[in-house]
């Protein structure tokens, strides 16, 4: 296991000086494995959080559930999302749970306000509790379910580690990503199902697999070609307003897909060049992942500039103070080692 240095990463300025530093690891691989370029430690073991959301959605695909259960392309993207909780995705969770003849209550991700703060504002405002639908992962439960039915095993206590549906998960992500089942740590996510840890460049390759899956048997490719079809042409379902991962995928035209995780994780897939992307920011600072993730596929050449400048907001966003000035500025400082 490697575990070594990192490197600086994203400054945040203010005034004249730099006040903050997030340092952190990249890898970026062909989906043969090889590392194309680096920063920070290619191998350091990390868990994927909601990064493996994209991976974890291949069973339900693979077994052929979208039709079983003819599920729609912004049905499909919210499996693999985290969401804003905004009334299209609560609407588009519970439409899942009930063509797999379930409803809300069989939910065992726990209630969350939603990230939207606009919703999760309208929610309080309207004495409305927020429920487990409104959780971000609910799609991703939805789909959990939904694969319980179609392995024709029980719903309940679907998050456990030993439950079938779990551990399908673990050995699709294993697959997927190159690394034996065994050397994957498993931890408890927020949204109480098994999160996989495994070093940077597997979760890279795993997603330059996602892009590039010419050598998968060929349910598991059209399982992956289907995932992202979907979220490019309904990007909204992935994130939501003002949400990275939907501007990239929008922005891009599909083009570049890329999911964030809890605690500075990301991971992108471009397709076209068959390469995948993963990034750990150490400190698990969200404010520094989005400026990270955007520079460095400037750097390889995925992003051009002008898609650069439509994620502006994101690539170099201000540091605002609560008059609404601009005092400063979030300025990746990195420069990827091309291998």
């Amino acid at each position: 296991m490697s575990n070594s240095a990192s490197e600086s990463l994203v400054a945040v300025t203010r005034g004249p000086i730099t006040e903050s530093v997030h340092r952190g690891h990249l890898a970026a691989v062909d989906s043969s494995g090889r590392l194309i370029a680096c920063i920070g430690d290619a191998g350091f073991y990390t868990y994927a959080r909601s990064t493996a959301k994209l991976l974890q959605a291949i069973p339900l695909l693979e077994m052929g559930g979208a039709d079983q259960f003819l599920l729609t392309e912004a049905e499909t993207a919210l499996v693999c999302a985290s969401h804003n909780g905004e009334p299209k995705h609560t609407i588009t969770a519970a439409s899942i749970l009930a063509k797999a003849g379930l409803d809300v209550s069989a939910l065992d991700c726990g209630p969350q306000e939603p990230l939207l703060k606009s919703e999760a504002d309208r929610l309080k405002y309207e004495r409305e509790p927020a429920t487990p639908v409104h959780n971000n992962c609910s799609g991703k439960h939805a789909g959990m379910l939904a694969l319980s039915r179609l392995m024709n095993v029980s719903t309940h206590q679907y998050t456990r580690p030993e439950h079938p549906v779990q551990q399908k998960m673990l050995q699709t992500v294993s697959d997927m990503c190159g690394i034996p089942a065994s050397q994957i740590r498993i931890g408890v996510d927020g949204c109480g199902v098994p999160v996989f840890a495994m070093p940077l460049s597997s979760l890279a390759l795993g997603y330059a697999r996602l892009g590039n899956p010419d050598g998968l048997e060929p349910a598991r490719a059209d399982a992956c070609r289907r995932i992202l079809s979907a979220i490019g042409h309904e990007p909204f379902f992935l994130a939501g307003t003002d949400r990275f991962d939907t501007r990239l995928a929008e922005v891009t035209g599909g083009r570049i897909i890329g999911k964030m995780g809890a605690e500075g994780v990301f991971a992108a897939t471009i397709p076209s060049e068959g390469v995948g992307l993963a990034i750990k920011l150490e400190d698990g600072a969200e404010r520094a992942l989005y400026p990270a993730a955007a520079e460095a596929l400037l750097q390889l050449g995925f992003l051009s500039e002008a898609e650069a400048q439509l994620l502006e907001p994101f690539h170099r966003p201000y540091v605002v103070n609560r008059r609404g000035e601009n005092v400063g500025r979030l300025e990746p400082v990195f420069r990827l080692s091309h291998l």
